[in-house]
């Protein structure tokens, strides 16, 4: 079965992007180069991937879980030279060897798709990729880059703002997909911060913890949410070195003071319990 009779499929969350000045905006976001090898995550009937292959990229390489469109795209690109498709998913597929993502991310399954593709705080890529374009949700991607005081400000936030530098492209409303999502959603732009600017592995677990312990109980304040980890004149001392109080709550705190409470902390105790 190709394209001509295949239907999007809800089970994987399957909106084509039809919009062509979107499409335009996604490649353009990539800065591609001759040099560059660029992994396609979901390429579904292959409308990105067309554009990918007409930028100077050296390599376009796609992963698609739907059989039924992994037929397709192979009829479809099958004899360009520049293109490989990988059947599976992406979530647990060996990855192909990439410079840049480009992604249409299926919304399902974008928490673990970041984590693949950025990693986490305490578990960083090795290699991490030059740049990220995904197509996200935009509840997502807003949550993603706003700024301490916001209430769509997160632990998500901290995280990828202390993985990478994170900008907005382009909102993407429904009617540019067939079919229509229920939601708007956004272009975003990640580019990872190399390895020797990330966060020592000591001082990145600290940090993860602290989010999860203050996140979970986000309306509290710190002297709450902290309480326990130190006595309380101790703890009083470090907030102040870190350029917090205890009065605050979570989203108050930008990404550089949850790196210094944590580097205060790393130097009181070794766990944080």
């Amino acid at each position: 079965m190709g394209f001509a009779a295949h239907r999007a499929r809800k089970r994987f969350g399957q909106h084509w992007l039809v919009d062509q000045g979107v499409l335009r905006a996604i490649v353009a976001a990539a800065q591609l180069g001759a040099g560059d090898r660029v992994l396609e995550v979901g390429p579904g009937r292959g409308a990105l991937t067309e554009k990918l292959l007409e930028s100077p990229a050296a390599a376009v390489a796609a992963v698609e879980l739907d059989r039924d469109l992994v037929v397709g795209l192979s009829g479809r690109f099958g004899g360009e030279p520049r293109f490989s498709l990988t059947e599976g998913d992406v979530l647990a597929v060996p990855l192909p060897e990439a410079t840049k993502v480009v992604a249409n991310i299926p919304y399902n399954i974008t928490g673990p798709l970041l984590e693949r593709l950025v990693g986490r705080l305490d578990r960083p890529i090795e290699q991490p990729y030059q740049r990220l374009v995904l197509l996200v949700q935009q509840e997502v991607g807003e949550r993603i880059r706003c700024m301490p005081g916001s209430s769509n400000y997160s632990a998500l936030s901290v995280r990828m703002q202390l993985l990478g530098h994170c900008q907005s492209i382009c909102p993407v409303p429904p009617r540019c997909f067939q079919p229509p999502p229920k939601v708007m959603s956004e272009v975003i732009a990640i580019d990872p911060l190399p390895a020797d600017q990330r966060l020592a592995p000591a001082l990145a677990r600290t940090v993860e913890q602290l989010l999860k312990r203050c996140f979970l109980a986000r309306r509290k304040m710190l002297r709450n949410t902290l309480a326990g980890l130190q006595p309380e004149a101790r703890l009083e001392a470090l907030v102040a070195e870190a350029g917090v109080s205890l009065q605050q709550r979570p989203q108050e705190l930008t990404p550089s003071q949850w790196v210094a409470l944590a580097a205060g902390l790393n130097h009181s105790t070794s766990d944080l319990g």
